[in-house]
Order: structure tokens, then sequence, then C-alpha cells
């Protein structure tokens, strides 16, 4: 490299603001002429962003406005273009991902979300022990889709997965199997009380339909009092659901057995496990609730995903995974849906992560 410089010339970037007053910083860039290379190359000052326009402050400023509000609200405050403000916010989340490093989860949790209209989903992964996202990606929810998960994370960290938490979707089950044989398969307890909440609705739906006159209209606009935790009913909520279980036996003991079944996941042996979802099960007998019956049945079929938590090393926070579908819910309602996938991505994989 020579000694001297090839030419010079002024830059002016932005910087953060004083008060109302937007601070610029205006200097000097040099390039120098590589004799091994033959080329004039600039130099690199590590105090600015990538596009040489902000400086890496000013960037990760920005950054950090945007992870709790828009990008419309920020470039308006900030005098800033859309666009801009995208760009410097891409910057600041690639950083966040930088810094946070490569995962090797050991306990993952899988599941979809939807990003527009007709069934288009992408799958998110999850390291449910850092409690943080760590892949976005798939082109659908297929098998093939979950299988480059795998192949992303590589052979040597997919043999250290030793717990994978998923709903019963079976081309996640499949592609778990092939590609970390050694991973314990554990359905999530979210998706399973889902499935029994849209059995419970179905057992309204056809009372409804069964009843006439005064008796219908205990049962009319109760559907989210029946499908609520009762401590989340506010006290009117409560009053009404009182009366409705009053007035209709048949709902009074599908609303019981819905409430009852969480205890099957506060067992620590599988034997004791499997007794009390027996006698649930049993309980059924000549209720005529057929929602519940199909339910049972689908429960008995993925008994072996259910029983995993028992073992002592399997109690993992089986809330995360459904807690990070609702911050993402949150993301794409507050941008009113987002075109660019890859700023979603990015957007997924670092809300969990702390700010820089």
């Amino acid at each position: 490299m020579h000694r001297g410089w090839y030419d010079r010339m002024r830059r002016r970037v932005r910087d953060l603001s004083c008060g109302a007053f937007r601070i610029y910083l205006e200097f000097e860039v040099r390039r120098v002429y590589c004799r091994s290379c033959q080329a004039v190359k600039r130099e690199r000052l590590s105090f600015l962003a990538e596009g040489a326009l902000h400086t890496k402050r000013f960037a990760y400023y920005v950054g950090r406005r945007c992870r709790n509000a828009t990008i419309k609200d920020i470039a308006s405050e900030l005098h800033l273009g859309w666009d801009a403000v995208k760009e410097l916010d891409k910057q600041y989340m690639r950083a966040q991902l930088a810094r946070a490093g490569t995962p090797g989860p050991k306990a993952i949790g899988i599941d979809e979300i939807s990003i527009r209209k007709r069934h288009t989903y992408r799958i998110v992964v999850s390291d449910l022990i850092r409690r943080r996202p760590i892949w976005f990606g798939g082109e659908d929810r297929s098998e093939a889709s979950m299988a480059k998960f795998y192949d992303w994370l590589g052979k040597k960290k997919s043999a250290r997965i030793r717990l994978a938490v998923m709903d019963m979707w079976k081309p996640f089950r499949n592609a778990t199997t092939a590609h970390a044989t050694q991973a314990a398969i554990l359905f999530d307890k979210f998706h399973i009380m889902r499935h029994l909440g849209e059995a419970l609705d179905k057992v309204r739906k056809s009372e409804y339909t069964r009843l006439s006159g005064k008796q219908r209209s205990f049962i009319k606009g109760q559907k989210y009092t029946l499908l609520s935790h009762k401590e989340n009913l506010t006290l009117e909520g409560r009053q009404a659901l009182k009366t409705l279980l009053v007035a209709n036996k048949r709902l009074n003991t599908a609303y019981l057995l819905k409430e009852s079944f969480g205890q099957l996941w506060s067992y620590e042996r599988e034997g004791w496990a499997r007794r009390f979802f027996e006698n649930w099960r049993a309980a059924l007998k000549w209720q005529r609730l057929k929602p519940y019956e199909k339910f049972a049945e689908m429960i008995d079929r993925h008994w072996d995903g259910i029983a995993a938590y028992c073992k002592p090393e399997n109690k993992v926070s089986l809330g995360f995974v459904e807690g990070l579908n609702n911050k993402i819910r949150v993301i794409q309602r507050r941008a009113y849906g987002l075109r660019d996938e890859e700023y979603l991505r990015l957007k997924i994989l670092t809300c969990m992560l702390p700010v820089l």
C-alpha cells in the first residue's frame, strides 16, 4: 500500500440530533492507490453506517425507535424518507443478529404463521431455552420446507436437539424424525386445548340448534364466555356463564370437562397421566358429546407426543411459542401487513433480542 493518498473529497453525514436541531458531520474521506491489486480504494470509517449517509449511532437510534413505532411515524419525526428509515432499521436488525451469534438449540418450538391471504404460510422455529426465534423460512408448511431448517442448521447441530415442540401437523413431525432422530417430539398444549375449545363450540352450536324459545336465549352470544378462562372474565361475564351452565346441563358437563382437561400436563409420570385421560374419556359415556369423543380419539392417536411432557428433561415453557405468535401478529397489524418478506424475517428474528 502506498503511504500517500490518491485523492480526497468532503462528505456530509447525518448524526444524532441535539434537541430540535439536526446535526450533520462534515469531514474528508481519502482514497488510496493499492499497488498489489492495482486499484483505488476508499478508506473505511467504522463510525459510518452502510451507504455512508448516516453515522452508525444514528442508524441504531432509528432502529431502536422502529421497534415500537411505524416507519411512517419515524420518517415524519426525523425528516427522513420512508425508504431511508426502512434501510437503517434493516442495518440495525442485522447488527442485532450478528451480535446474537449462530444458534445451537437443544429445545426448539415449531409453528407456522400466515403472511398473507390464500393460505400463504412460513415456518418459524424458536430456541425454547434462550427464548428467541432463530429461523424464519420455507415456502409453505410442507415437509420439504421444514427440512430446509435442518439443512440450514447442519447435521452436527441438528444432532444436539433433544426436544421439538410442535402442533400435531404431520409434515413437521416427519421432517423432525428424519433429520433429528434423537429428539423427543412434544405436542404443544395450547394447540391441543384449541382443538378442545373448538369441540366445546360445536356442542354449543348443536345445543342452540336443538333448543328454542327462552332456553335458546341463554346460549346466544356466549361463545367467548364459554371459551375464555374463568379468571379472565368480567363480573358480568361470570354471571352470564353461571346462568348458562345452570340452564343447560349438557353445556355444563362439556364446560367442566374442558376445564379439567388441562390437569393432564401436571403429572410427572406417564402412567398417572394415562390413568387421568382414561378416567376423563370414561366420563364422556352416555353424555352424547360427539365432538368430545372425536377429540378423545385424536388424543389417543397422538398420545406419545403428549405423554413426553411427563419426563423431567422435557419440562419446558409451552407458552413461549404461542406468545411469539401474538407478538408476530402485533408486528403485522402495526404495519398493516408487510410485503417485504426479508424485512418481516428480520423483524421476527430480532423481536426478542436485547437492544443495541
